[in-house]
C-alpha cells in the first residue's frame, strides 16, 4: 500500500495537472466574435428589390447579424467605409475549371502537363477568382481527375485562398464524345485517366467512383462540345437511357447531375431524365423552354455560358483554341444567343456560369455585361449570380443574399452596377466568411 507521503505527492500532482488542463482549456476556448461594420452608399442584397441606400451591414465572425440604413458602431468594432460604392452578395459561378494551365488546350494537357502542375495552377486561379468577387464556384471537372477535390479541400482547410468549391471530380463521357481527352495516337495510353463510360452499367459505376473519390455532383456530357475533336456540339452523344442511369444513381446518393448540352435533342433528353442543370444550353428551343416552364416542381435549370463567345470571337482572348474549334464557336453563337433571349422572354429562372478559362480566369464578371447586352436587366443578371445560383446549389440558407444569418460573403464595386453593369468587372472589396481579402475601395486607405 502506498505511503501517506506518496499519496500526498500524487494528490498534489493530480491537482497541478487538473489546473494546467483547465488553464489550457480556457486559453484555447474561442474568443467572442469580432464585430465588423461595413458601410456603403447602397446595398443590392440579391433578392431583386429596391437597393437599400445608404446601407450598413454588421458582421460577427463569419456571419451577417444585421442589415439596415444605419447601425450603431460599438466601441472596438472595425468600421469599413466603402464610400460611394455598391455592396452586393459574393458572386457565384456555376461553371468553372480552376485547375490547370490556361495556355495549354485541354486535349493536350494529358501529354504536356502533370497532376502536380495542374494543382499548383489551380491554387493560383482560385485566388484570382476570389479576388474578382466570386466567393463560390461550381467546378465542372479537370484534365487529371480529382485534382479539383484536393483544391476544394485545401481551400476549406485554409491552406489556399480561394472561393468555396463544389466539384465534379471527373467528367462522365462516352468514348469519342466531348469529354474524351484521348485525342491522339491510339497507341498512347494515359493510365491515370479512366473517365469514359459507355452504357448504363458503366455510367452507374462511373457515378459511384466519382462520389467515392470526393465529387460533390456529377457532370455528364450529353452532347458534343465546341472545344473538342469528338462528336459535333449539336449531336446527342449519350442515349436517353444512359443519361437516366446517371441521374438515377446520383439521386441514390442524394446528389445532382449537371449536363453539358448544346444540341436541342440532348437538352430535351437531359430534361426528361431529370438533370439539375443544363449547362451551355445553346440549342434551347421553344419545346425545351416549355418543358422547363411546365415542370411540376422547379428542378432543372438552364445555365448559359455566353461571354466566352464574345471573349474569343470579339476580344481575341483565344490563344489555345484551334481554328476548327473557333469555327464551331462562330456557327454556335447565333443559336446560343437566341436560346438566351428565348429563356428571358419565357421568364425562366436562369443560372450564371462562365466556363472559365475559355473566358480567362478573373474575367468571369464579363458574363454580366454580355447578358445585359442581350436584353437582360442588370438587376436580373445580379440576382442570377447570387440568389438563383445559391438556390441551384441548395445553399440558399447560407449564401446568395445579404441577410442576417447568412455567411458574410460580400463584394463591393465602384458606383452603381444598375446604371453601369461593367462596374462588376472592377470589384474593389471582397469578404468571404467574414474575412476580408480585398479592400481597395475602403476610405482612409
Amino acid at each position: 500500500m502506498p505511503s501517506p507521503s506518496l499519496l500526498a505527492r500524487a494528490q498534489r500532482l493530480w491537482t497541478l495537472l487538473l489546473t494546467t488542463a483547465m488553464l489550457g482549456f480556457a486559453a484555447s476556448a474561442p474568443a467572442a466574435p469580432a464585430v465588423t461594420i461595413i458601410r456603403a452608399a447602397r446595398l443590392i442584397d440579391g433578392r431583386g428589390g429596391t437597393p437599400l441606400a445608404p446601407a450598413m451591414v454588421r458582421v460577427e465572425g463569419e456571419r451577417i447579424v444585421a442589415v439596415a440604413s444605419t447601425l450603431p458602431v460599438p466601441a472596438g468594432a472595425q468600421l469599413i467605409d466603402l464610400g460611394e460604392s455598391t455592396l452586393l452578395p459574393g458572386f457565384i459561378d456555376l461553371h468553372t475549371h480552376l485547375t490547370g494551365r490556361s495556355d495549354v488546350h485541354w486535349e493536350d494537357a494529358l501529354l504536356k502537363t502533370t497532376p502536380p502542375e495542374e494543382a499548383l495552377w489551380g491554387a493560383h486561379w482560385a485566388e484570382v477568382t476570389l479576388m474578382t468577387g466570386f466567393t463560390t464556384v461550381r467546378d465542372m471537372g479537370c484534365n487529371w481527375p480529382y485534382i479539383d477535390v484536393a483544391l476544394r479541400n485545401a481551400i476549406d482547410a485554409g491552406a489556399v485562398r480561394g472561393p468555396r468549391m463544389l466539384v465534379a471530380g471527373a467528367y462522365v463521357s462516352s468514348t469519342g464524345g466531348a469529354g474524351d481527352a484521348s485525342q491522339y495516337s491510339r497507341y498512347v495510353d494515359v493510365p491515370l485517366v479512366r473517365n469514359l463510360a459507355d452504357g448504363p452499367t458503366e455510367i452507374t459505376k462511373a457515378v459511384r467512383t466519382n462520389f467515392k473519390n470526393g465529387s460533390d455532383f456529377i457532370k455528364i456530357l450529353a452532347t458534343g462540345a465546341v472545344l473538342s475533336k469528338g462528336i459535333l456540339p449539336g449531336a446527342q452523344q449519350y442515349s436517353d437511357e444512359e443519361i437516366l442511369a446517371a441521374v438515377t444513381e446520383a439521386r441514390r446518393w442524394g446528389r445532382d447531375v449537371a449536363a453539358h448540352a448544346h444540341g436541342s435533342a440532348g437538352i430535351k433528353a437531359a430534361i426528361r431524365a431529370g438533370v439539375h442543370t443544363i449547362d451551355h444550353g445553346s440549342g434551347l428551343d421553344d419545346e425545351a423552354v416549355a418543358m422547363l416552364k411546365t415542370q411540376p416542381t422547379l428542378y432543372t435549370y438552364y445555365v448559359p455560358t455566353l461571354a466566352l463567345l464574345a471573349s474569343a470571337l470579339d476580344d481575341g482572348e483565344s490563344a489555345t483554341i484551334p481554328p476548327a474549334e473557333m469555327d464551331r464557336m462562330r456557327s454556335l453563337r447565333v443559336m446560343a444567343e437566341g436560346a438566351f433571349r428565348r429563356a428571358l422572354a419565357a421568364g425562366l429562372p436562369i443560372g450564371f456560369g462562365t466556363d472559365a478559362p475559355v473566358i480567362p480566369h478573373g474575367r468571369n464578371a464579363r458574363e454580366f455585361r454580355t447578358r445585359v447586352g442581350l436584353g437582360e436587366s442588370p438587376m436580373s443578371a445580379l440576382v442570377s449570380a447570387t440568389r438563383i445560383n445559391a438556390e441551384i446549389l441548395h445553399l440558399q440558407d447560407r449564401l446568395g443574399t445579404v441577410e442576417p444569418g447568412k455567411y458574410a460573403d460580400l463584394v463591393a464595386v465602384p458606383g452603381n452596377p444598375l446604371a453601369d453593369i461593367s462596374a462588376t468587372e472592377r470589384v474593389g472589396f471582397v469578404m468571404k466568411g467574414g474575412t476580408v481579402y480585398r479592400q481597395e475601395l475602403a476610405r482612409g486607405r
